[in-house]
């Protein structure tokens, strides 16, 4: 006679999600380290209007954008806080040593004159001397201005 232990049970298949999981958590590192992320693309910028001939911009140009809100974007980099010690810490950080570089200075139209005043006193400051204000070129009553 055959006794059956019950105790032992038959092998029940079962799906083990650790490794799963592993390989989840890894694509998800991976995926957040290489993406880049670009904050001129979160800035949106109206500039002020102005009937100048537009102007070649040199591609190593320093970019310094103020938002509405009066804040300050040296190239990639957010200043701590708005007042120019800051500024001057920030732009010192970015530009390194090169005070011959052009300054692109992207103001949005509706930024306090404060701002845009540190701005240029910071730039000043610090012995940058090529200043460029950037501008768009102006509406007329059927849309706007040709190129």
């Amino acid at each position: 006679m055959r006794i059956r232990d019950r105790s032992r049970g038959g092998d029940e298949p079962e799906i083990n999600l650790v490794p799963l999981i592993d390989v989840i958590l890894v694509l998800i590192i991976f995926f957040v380290i290489t993406t880049t992320f670009d904050a001129r693309s979160v800035l949106k910028l109206e500039l002020p209007q102005a009937a100048g001939q537009p102007n070649e911009a040199q591609a190593n140009a320093l970019s310094l954008l103020v938002n509405a809100d009066g804040r300050y974007f040296v190239d990639d980099r957010e200043a701590l806080r708005t007042d120019l010690a800051s500024l001057k810490r920030t732009i010192a950080e970015v530009a390194g040593d090169d005070r011959t570089r052009t300054v692109l200075l992207r103001a949005d139209a509706r930024t306090p004159h404060q701002a845009v005043v540190t701005a240029l006193d910071a730039l000043g400051q610090l012995g940058f001397q090529r200043i460029s204000i950037a501008t768009a070129p102006e509406r007329t009553a059927t849309g706007p201005a040709p190129p």
